[in-house]
C-alpha cells in the first residue's frame, strides 16, 4: 500500500493491484480488501473482507482461490445482486456496492451483473462482462471515477466500443481489461481503447485510486 506523510500524519492511498482477465483486488485507505471476479494470476494472499463476483462463468467465480479471508469476510455474487429482477445494494460501515445491469449477446442481464464500488470518497465501476446498452447513461448519476471495461471483441464488446462506454457513463478514468484468453492481457488490444481517462494497467501492477 502507497503510504505519504503529511504534516506528521500517516496518509495512505487506496489502490488497485491488477491480476490479469478480469481479475483485480482493491485495498482500501484503512487496509480493508476487495476481491473482483476471482479466477487470473496471483495476489490471492492479502485477507478478503469482501468478495465481488459478477456472474457465474468460470474465468469470473473461483472464490476457493481466495482462501485467506477475515473473519467478517461477505461474499456477493450476482445471484445475492440480483434477485427476482431486484438489484439489491449491499451496504456495509467501510463501502456501498451497487449492482447494474451487464448484458450482450453472450450474457444475460437476468444473471450478470456490474457494481458501482463506493470507497474511500470514490467511485469504481466493475463493469463486469457486458457490452455498450441503453441504460448505461445513466450511470453518468454516480459521478464515476473509475472504470474497468471488457475489451475482448469476442465474448463482449471491442474496445472501440469500450470506449464509447467510457464516454456514455461519463467517468473520469478508464481501464481496458478481459481482452485476451489463454493469457492474462494483451497489450496491443489494450492499446486500441481510444478514450482521455485511459490508464493501462498490466498484469502484476498496482495503481493508486
Amino acid at each position: 500500500m502507497s503510504c505519504v506523510l503529511l504534516s506528521q500524519e500517516v496518509i495512505c492511498m487506496a489502490e488497485l493491484y491488477y491480476q490479469g482477465h478480469g481479475s483485480y483486488r482493491i485495498r482500501t485507505e484503512a487496509g480493508k480488501v476487495i476481491y473482483v471476479d476471482p479466477y487470473a494470476g496471483d495476489g490471492y494472499d492479502l485477507p478478503a473482507d469482501l468478495i465481488l463476483v459478477t456472474h457465474q462463468h468460470g474465468d469470473h467465480n473461483q472464490i476457493q482461490l481466495v482462501a485467506n479471508r477475515s473473519e467478517n469476510c461477505r461474499i456477493f455474487t450476482n445471484e445475492e445482486a440480483l434477485v427476482n429482477g431486484n438489484y439489491r445494494v449491499l451496504g456495509l460501515r467501510w463501502v456501498t456496492v451497487t449492482p447494474v445491469r451487464a448484458e450482450n449477446a453472450h450474457h444475460d442481464p437476468a444473471v450478470c451483473v456490474g457494481y458501482v464500488i463506493s470507497v474511500d470518497g470514490k467511485k469504481i465501476y466493475a463493469a463486469g462482462d457486458t457490452s455498450k446498452y441503453p441504460q448505461m447513461a445513466g450511470l453518468r448519476l454516480f459521478h464515476l471515477d473509475w472504470a474497468l471495461f471488457p475489451t475482448d471483441g469476442k465474448y463482449n464488446m471491442g474496445p472501440e466500443e469500450a470506449a464509447e462506454c467510457a464516454v456514455l457513463c461519463g467517468t473520469k478514468h478508464a481501464i481496458p481489461i478481459h481482452n485476451a484468453f489463454g493469457t492474462l492481457y494483451d497489450r496491443e488490444a489494450a492499446e486500441r481503447f481510444n478514450f482521455p481517462g485511459r490508464v493501462l494497467v498490466e498484469p502484476g501492477e498496482t495503481i493508486e485510486l
